[in-house]
């Protein structure tokens, strides 16, 4: 019997599949599918190691030849004998611990010292290779994409100068005139230099290119006053900072000018960095956040490449005398106050490179002390002038702020609300909560969901005085629970804490409040550290792992100044952990509390501080209110059944919701990766110089 042909008129078709089988179809190809992600990052990771690894073997043999005499000088410093009290143990987690992104720099005794404890990313150089040379095509294409700008400023280049190494001064200068945007004047004014090479430069300069403006001050005044001076011969709409030993990229002025194009309102614009030797060699990148208005506070992280508009400049009355080190600044934060944070722009690529040699802050702030007070007292007048009352400390060896926000007269009353998972983790929690907070008006709620056995209900009629129970036998999800706690809740600030929390220090609950009375902060997150006292939270990533991750999980010590310094100061993360979240009950009741119906098992509170932040309220994390938490390594095993599905289903939502914030954290540099959390390098960056 002939056999039909499958394409004729008679052919019997298969019947279509229904839709339970489409969407299991469906299901199985997505699992696929993010298997081999998983698969591939962890590939990425693993070339990461690999590479960190070759690059630093190479390095060991020429390392140890001078570890004994780098040891022996670092153990000669005063500082030095005092840290290693603590044990070699904790000092290496303090300082030498090999993380693959730059660590702070200690200054222990000199400058010299300082690099002994910064661990360099041996893949920076490579990384720079790829994505941040400009090449003849990548030159071409911006030059192109300034040619659509019908508005080109004029950028006038400040540039104050006393006594640099001739090298340097040519260098910098020479920056300047490699701009591939060319639309710019560099206004020079040389402090009564000593040096006779620094006149001859300068005239020598001035004669080759019209652009270079100079003028010589007949009185040193120091760097306020001659960066004024260098003001006066200022006729550009924007003015840029530069110091007369650093360098500018060839693109930086063209990213920016881009920039502004794209946004007409701003009025502040600043760029990622890294510092250069005296050999040409790059280093230490500090990716930055965008704008963040409580980690300016703590360190002018602004800095290079900083340009404010002109006429903001004039407006607040330029540079202030008495500043010196940090004139800087002061001159943003006063610029600051008259604009608002949409006009801070914020450009995600490295166009200044910071000069570290003997007598730059960029090798210790030892080598400027009186940046120290500057630092200090420029951050105290601003919150003055803005009407926050506030103290302001400077960290131990570093020019760093600490903030002591001062409560107010009528301190708000707070709800600590415990949801619980086993009795014999909450009595440790309530007791270390009542003895440990000093705070003048508190009220703490248990959540009783009906599991608790007669010792526990018994523990809870002992302490009545106190505590409250709030009986809720219903099958609620975490969120519904917390919502449930909230209604019942007195409190102005609800501060929603889980049962695993130990409190560390009795100042805890006075930093939270005291953050939340700053100006648009609707919600506070804290430091979370394992009883070991490692970092176990400080701050969510939304986008690690293609969710949401926690980059200084088990890295740090609770000492530790993280990347950047970021681990000692209070800044704004996108979310913080539920585990220890305090909010106004005026920002909580604006979203209308943890959603209920969307992130039930999972990512409830990064739901609830992305939508705090798309009401306008920012979320604060706060590196001085510690807490400990007892984590149970069961909570943290594979999950199972229908807590698998559940999370499955909060995956997915969590990327509808939220997609352009896993992709995009604007709190979170987009240079850095987003394939693990270590802070480390991403290939390719998540921005071009194309």
């Amino acid at each position: 019997m002939p056999m039909s042909d499958p394409t004729g008129a008679g052919a019997i078709s298969d019947p279509p599949p229904d839709a339970q089988e489409t969407f299991e179809r469906l299901r199985r190809t997505e699992a696929t599918v993010e298997s081999l992600l998983d698969a591939l990052r962890h590939q990425e990771k693993l070339v990461d190691d690999l590479t960190a690894a070759t690059g630093a073997w190479a390095e060991t043999r020429e390392e140890l030849a001078r570890v004994q005499e780098e040891l022996t000088a670092a153990r000669r410093a005063a500082g030095w004998r005092g840290i290693a009290r603590a044990g070699k143990h904790r000092v290496r987690r303090l300082f030498l611990r090999n993380r693959p992104v730059a660590a702070q720099v200690v200054d222990v005794a000199s400058p010299e010292l300082d690099e002994e404890f910064v661990w360099e990313d041996t893949r920076y150089a490579r990384w720079i290779e790829l994505y941040d040379t400009i090449d003849p095509a990548r030159r071409g294409a911006l030059l192109a994409r300034l040619a659509q700008v019908d508005e080109q400023p004029l950028v006038s280049i400040i540039l104050p100068v006393y006594n640099p190494p001739e090298e340097f001064l040519r260098q910098a200068i020479d920056s300047v005139r490699a701009q591939i945007y060319t639309k710019w004047e560099l206004c020079v004014a040389d402090d009564c230099s000593t040096l006779p090479y620094v006149a001859k430069v300068l005239d020598e300069y001035a004669a080759l290119d019209e652009r270079i403006l100079v003028h010589r001050r007949e009185v040193n005044g120091h760097i306020s006053e001659c960066s004024n001076s260098a003001i006066d011969l200022a006729r550009g709409t924007w003015l840029c900072l530069m110091d007369h030993d650093d360098l500018l990229a060839e693109h930086a002025l063209a990213i920016a000018v881009l920039a502004i194009d794209q946004s007409p309102a701003a009025a502040i614009v600043y760029s990622d960095e890294d510092h250069i030797d005296t050999h040409g060699n790059r280093r230490e990148p500090y990716f930055k956040p965008d704008f963040d208005p409580l980690l300016i506070l703590g360190q002018n992280y602004f800095s290079h490449l900083c340009m404010l508009r002109t006429d903001l400049v004039e407006q607040v009355g330029r540079f202030r005398v008495g500043y010196e080190g940090s004139q800087d600044w002061d001159l943003v934060l006063r610029v600051l106050e008259h604009v608002g944070p949409d006009q801070v722009v914020h450009l995600p690529h490295v166009l200044y490179h910071w000069r570290v040699h003997a007598e730059s802050t960029a090798s210790s702030v030892s080598a400027k002390p009186y940046v120290v007070e500057a630092s200090r007292l420029v951050v105290q007048e601003h919150l003055e002038r803005v009407g926050v009352d506030a103290e302001i400390t400077t960290m131990w060896g570093t020019s760093y702020n600490r903030i002591r926000w001062a409560l107010p007269k009528v301190p708000p009353k707070v709800s600590v609300i415990v949801l619980p998972r086993t009795g014999e983790r909450l009595r440790r929690c309530v007791e270390s909560i009542r003895i440990l907070t000093p705070y003048p008006d508190m009220e703490i709620i248990v959540v009783d969901d009906g599991a608790f056995r007669p010792p526990m209900r018994q523990m809870f009629v002992e302490r009545t005085g106190w505590l409250t129970v709030m009986e809720n036998s219903q099958d609620l999800s975490d969120s519904a629970q917390r919502n449930a706690a909230a209604k019942a809740a007195t409190g102005d600030v609800l501060c929603f804490v889980a049962d695993d929390i130990e409190v560390l220090s009795d100042s805890w609950l006075h930093e939270i409040v005291g953050a939340l009375t700053y100006p648009g902060i609707g919600c506070v997150g804290v430091k979370l550290l394992y009883p070991d006292l490692l970092v176990h939270h400080a701050g969510f990533v939304i986008g690690l792992g293609g969710t949401v991750g926690n980059p200084y999980r088990r890295g740090d010590h609770r000492l530790g100044h993280g990347y950047a310094g970021l681990l000692r100061l209070a800044r704004c993360p996108s979310a913080v952990s539920w585990a220890c979240l305090a909010v106004t009950r005026e920002a909580f009741d604006q979203v209308g509390g943890f959603s209920e119906e969307h992130f039930t098992g999972v990512f409830g509170d990064v739901d609830l501080c992305l939508r705090l932040r798309e009401a306008g309220w920012r979320t604060a994390w706060i590196p001085h209110a510690e807490l400990i938490r007892h984590v149970n390594p069961d909570d943290c095993g594979p999950l199972m059944g229908a807590d698998a599905v559940r999370f499955d289903r909060d995956i997915r939502y969590l990327h509808q919701r939220w997609g352009a914030w896993v992709v995009n954290d604007p709190a979170y540099n987009p240079n850095l990766s987003l394939a693990h959390e270590s802070l480390s390098l991403a290939w390719p960056p998540r921005t071009s110089l194309d």
